[in-house]
């Protein structure tokens, strides 16, 4: 795998582990990724939020009916990220945020008894540990948390939704340099939280787990996924989930209030749970109705 093959994976992906085993059946008939309508104090529809996954398995069947003429009643597009088709620009971004001459062995940055699994990660995509001199933890976790992922970036849902709106109005509420930016200013100890995590959760028993409560729109799995695993540390679900929520609320909440309706398509686990998107907007006098 090159460099650039790499970044743009990890940047596809980031750290939603919803992969797809190659070949797996899916039953189109099923899918159900999670959509709410937003309707005012007043009944007025105000817009729709849709949670996303970056990464599937080619040829999987998530659009339903209901969906494509939600998309066609919006007015415009939100995502987290509105170039995020534009590699030159994706790749740019990581390179000048996640390079820092002179940093500590790949190998000392995890506990000793996860050095074995981190080598094997290392080997398995491609380079050595000398590889990861110049690379900050945090991208350096990034990069080795595609090797497991069995779904491919190029069919990310954000990037099809962006390709739907292609000449419309289309907004973003982070964009690269802002939502790499979070990463890059964790401190170094939760840097190494995120690698450990991504060492985990490569080990484990069911990879395609979240994938297909995604499709399904399995709320309950969802949710949990919001407190498990990586997002078990504090600090790390802190600057990943639910401070971007809260920046992404004081942006999204006057735009509601505006005419024009827009279609919110942020990461699933950012719309689901007590600190989700929908919780957020009804405790604002908003009713959020899940329409599948």
């Amino acid at each position: 795998m090159n460099l650039r093959t790499a970044i743009l994976s990890a940047l596809a992906l980031l750290i939603s582990a919803c992969g797809s085993a190659p070949g797996e059946e899916q039953d189109a008939s099923a899918a159900s990724p999670i959509l709410y309508e937003i309707t005012s104090a007043d009944g007025d529809i105000e817009g729709w939020l849709f949670g996303t996954i970056h990464a599937l398995p080619d040829e999987t069947e998530w659009r339903t009916d209901l969906l494509q003429q939600t998309i066609s009643n919006a007015d415009y597009l939100i995502v987290e990220i509105a170039q995020l088709n534009n590699q030159s620009i994706m790749v740019d971004t990581f390179m000048a945020l996640s390079r820092t001459p002179d940093q500590p062995d790949i190998g000392t940055r995890v506990d000793a008894r996860e050095r074995p699994q981190l080598f094997d990660l290392i080997k398995r995509a491609g380079y050595s540990p000398h590889d990861f001199a110049s690379v900050e933890t945090w991208a350096a976790a990034l990069m080795l948390a595609q090797v497991n992922a069995t779904g491919n970036p190029a069919n990310g849902v954000d990037r099809a939704l962006l390709k739907d709106f292609e000449g419309q109005d289309i907004r973003e509420f982070e964009g690269a340099a802002l939502q790499l930016g979070i990463f890059d200013q964790l401190p170094e100890a939760e840097q190494r939280d995120l690698l450990a995590g991504v060492l985990e959760e490569s080990a484990a028993d069911d990879p395609t787990r979240l994938r297909r409560a995604w499709l399904a729109g399995n709320e309950d799995i969802l949710v949990e996924a919001t407190t498990t695993g990586l997002m078990a540390d504090p600090e790390l679900r802190k600057a990943i989930l639910t401070e971007r929520n809260d920046a992404w609320m004081t942006q999204l909440e006057p735009m509601l209030a505006q005419p024009e309706r827009p279609f919110v398509a942020v990461g699933a686990a950012h719309i689901v749970g007590p600190d989700g998107l929908a919780a957020q907007l009804g405790a604002r006098g908003y009713t959020v109705t899940r329409l599948q």
